[in-house]
Formats: structure tokens, C-alpha cells, sequence
């Protein structure tokens, strides 16, 4: 993302203000009603107006297309509050899917582009999508397929794509293609946006193991027509623009698993106080007290890293070495929620494996922040790389 008018300082009220709307937004707007949006396959439309007119989803975004400028530090901070009193992952990769379907878009589009795109989002009135991953590709982004063939003063677009979070509903879709055919690996990767009414594009529903409030789609391009002045930057430029869009999206995923990780020890910790084993609450067990703080520790060491990582990325130290920081920060931060996750629901025992609870429908959850944005395999070898080691 273009930070150049987004680096405006937030005081100390300004953030508790922020925390204060997002918790309520995230108790009264959203925790009461995840299971049923769980059990439908997607929330309510409306919850995109409704965070609109808060200005949730325009943090971060300058004034001049709806937006509210905003440093890291507040950006995480919505990310890891929504995270720990909405509970739910799929609520929260969904409601704010532009955030990774804009930054390229803000960093590399044209004027006209960005405003003919983005207020409407930022508004909650069109929903934004990113489209990289390919069947068979994963996390290799060198090799996706996905064809943009010039045609006169347009694009032709003909390929596939998998694993794309709000696929279904996107009105604009951040897409990866490959405009030079001749091209191999890192070589001849655009990027393009692309209306989601176009014709050629057909839809299918993924069904998953989490996230199940997220509409998550394969995406089919058959001969979609495209004008050219919607590509982004320069021909070929394109997986600069991947690589430099995985950092963002990596911190503020190290945001979200600190919040679920604390969404289940706060589930923990109220169930060891009410519940009664052999004439005393669980909390009065030694075995169980241990537990929360091991989980309390891996908290407090997340957030330690979570706020070091975010000041240097305000501070605009942001290098190689910032890169390898995010990286492992992005791994640590979701065997926390991983290992907060499973702590929480052996305590909780049964109701642990019950519907409804936090700790269940975040423990479906994990797997999939520790995949996506980048497996734990991709990001250890990938600070190795930025390390020199």
C-alpha cells in the first residue's frame, strides 16, 4: 500500500477510541450471530455498511477516497481486538478482503483507477477480492497460467484460480495474470483489475475446513475482455507487486492469530472459573493454572513481537531484515493461536468439541492461518533468504 498519506500519528486516545468502537462493533454486530452465518456459508451484506460507516474498513486509506489515514499501529490494533471479541476468522477475512485486493492497487494504479474503484468499497458498497493462487501452484506464485493476451486496446484473460476469499461476491478482483506467454517463472507477471460482472467469469463454492462464513471460490476466466487501463504499473511488473503485498497482509495476519489466541484464553479462563470438578472450580487445579499461563506466556511474547514489528513498519524500516521479521513474527504468532487454540478446547473438555463455542470454530481455523499468506515452510526458507543465511 501506498503509505505516503497514510502515516498520520494516532495519539493514545485516538487508539483507545478505536479499540473501544471495534470491541463493540465486534460483541454487538458480529459475535452473536457467527454460528448461524457459520451454518449459512456467509454473513450478511450489510455488515460491510455497517463497518463502513464506522470507518473500520477505510483505516488505512487516504481522505480523498473515503478513507481514514492510518499508521500500522492502528491497523493491527482493529485486526487483533476484532479478532478476539468477534471470533471468527471467516467473519474477518471476508468483511475485509479488499485489504489485500487494494494495496496493489493504491501502490501502482492510476489516479482515475483508484477513484473509480475504491471509494465505493471503502464505503462498503462493492467488495474487493485478490485472485493469485492457482490449482497446482500454492504458494508458488512464479508458475501460475493465467493468460492476459493483448487484443487491440484490451486484455483477453483466459485461466483459473482457487482458494479466493470472496470470491463469490467480489465486485473487483485483484488478478494475477501472465501477459508475456513466452515468459517463465517471476518473468511476464502483470497484475490487472478486473470488474467481476465481466462477462467469461464463472464462480464455484469451495467448501472448507474453517472459515465457513467466508465465500471462498475457484474462478474460471474464459476470453474475459478487459481494457488495458485497468492493468497495474508496467507490463511484467507484477510479481514485485506479489511479493511487496504478502508483507502487509502477513502483519496483519500475525495481528489476527494474537487476537484468537487470546479469544480462546479468554474462553478458557471464564470456563475454569465457573466449572466444578469434585467440589471445586477448575482454576483451583494447579494442572489447569499452569496450562493458562503457558498460554498467557505465548501471548505476551506475540504481542511484544507483534508491537517491535509494527513500529519499525511506522517508522519505515522496512528491509530485508523487517521482511525476514515478518515472516517469522507471521509463524510465531499462529503456533500461539495454535497452541492457545488446543490448550482451550482440551480444558474446555466436551463442550470444547461442541458448535458454538470459540475455541472449536477458531481450532478449524488454524490450519488455515498457518497456510495461507505463505506456509510456515515458505516463510522460514524466505527470511533465510532475506538474512543471508
Amino acid at each position: 500500500m501506498n503509505t505516503a498519506d497514510i502515516t498520520l500519528p494516532f495519539t493514545a486516545d485516538d487508539l483507545q477510541s478505536l479499540h473501544t468502537t471495534v470491541e463493540r462493533f465486534a460483541k454487538q454486530a458480529i459475535a452473536p450471530h457467527v454460528a448461524a452465518w457459520e451454518e449459512s456459508g456467509q454473513f450478511d451484506r450489510s455488515l460491510y455498511t455497517q463497518a463502513a460507516q464506522l470507518g473500520l474498513l477505510g483505516l488505512g486509506y487516504p481522505e480523498h477516497l473515503d478513507g481514514t489515514p492510518a499508521p500500522w499501529r492502528a491497523r493491527n490494533l482493529l485486526s487483533q481486538t476484532l479478532a478476539r471479541y468477534g471470533g471468527s476468522g471467516g467473519v474477518m477475512a471476508s468483511l475485509f478482503s479488499h485489504n489485500i485486493g487494494l494495496p496493489p492497487l493504491m501502490a501502482h494504479g492510476s489516479a482515475e483507477l483508484q477513484a473509480e474503484v475504491v471509494p465505493p468499497v471503502l464505503r462498503g458498497e462493492r467488495i474487493a477480492a485478490l485472485a493469485i493462487t492457482e490449482p497446482g501452484g500454492g504458494s508458488d506464485v512464479a508458475s501460475l497460467r493465467t493468460t492476459a493476451r493483448a487484443d487491440g486496446a484490451d486484455y483477453v484473460i483466459d485461466g483459473e484460480k482457487i482458494f479466493i476469499t470472496s470470491g463469490l461476491r467480489a465486485d473487483w478482483i485483484t488478478l494475477a495474470v501472465r501477459t508475456d506467454p513466452a515468459s517463465k517463472g517471476a518473468s511476464g507477471i502483470s497484475m490487472v483489475v478486473v470488474p467481476g460482472d465481466t462477462p467469461g467469469i464463472t464462480r464455484t463454492r469451495l467448501h472448507k475446513m474453517g472459515w465457513h462464513s467466508s465465500d471462498t471460490a475457484q474462478l474460471h476466466f474464459d476470453g474475459v475482455r478487459v481494457p488495458q487501463r485497468y492493468r497495474l504499473g508496467e507490463e511484467g511488473a507484477g510479481f514485485k507487486m506479489i511479493m511487496g503485498n504478502f508483507n502487509g497482509e502477513r502483519l496483519a495476519m500475525s495481528a489476527m492469530a494474537l487476537g484468537f489466541a487470546e479469544a480462546c484464553f479468554d474462553e478458557a479462563l471464564d470456563w475454569a472459573r465457573q466449572r466444578q470438578t469434585f467440589g471445586a472450580a477448575l482454576i483451583e487445579r494447579q494442572a489447569i493454572r499452569h496450562k493458562l499461563m503457558d498460554m498467557q506466556m505465548r501471548i505476551s511474547s506475540t504481542q511484544a513481537w507483534v508491537d517491535a514489528v509494527t513500529q519499525q513498519a511506522d517508522a519505515g524500516q522496512t528491509g530485508a531484515e523487517w521482511v525476514a521479521q515478518v515472516c517469522l513474527l507471521k509463524n510465531h504468532a499462529t503456533q500461539t493461536m495454535q497452541f492457545c487454540t488446543d490448550a482451550a478446547v482440551q480444558m474446555l473438555g466436551g463442550m470444547g468439541y461442541m458448535r458454538g463455542t470459540v475455541s472449536e470454530r477458531v481450532y478449524r481455523e488454524v490450519k488455515v492461518m498457518m497456510i495461507g499468506g505463505g506456509a510456515e515452510e515458505i516463510m522460514k526458507e524466505l527470511a533465510a533468504k532475506q538474512l543471508g543465511i
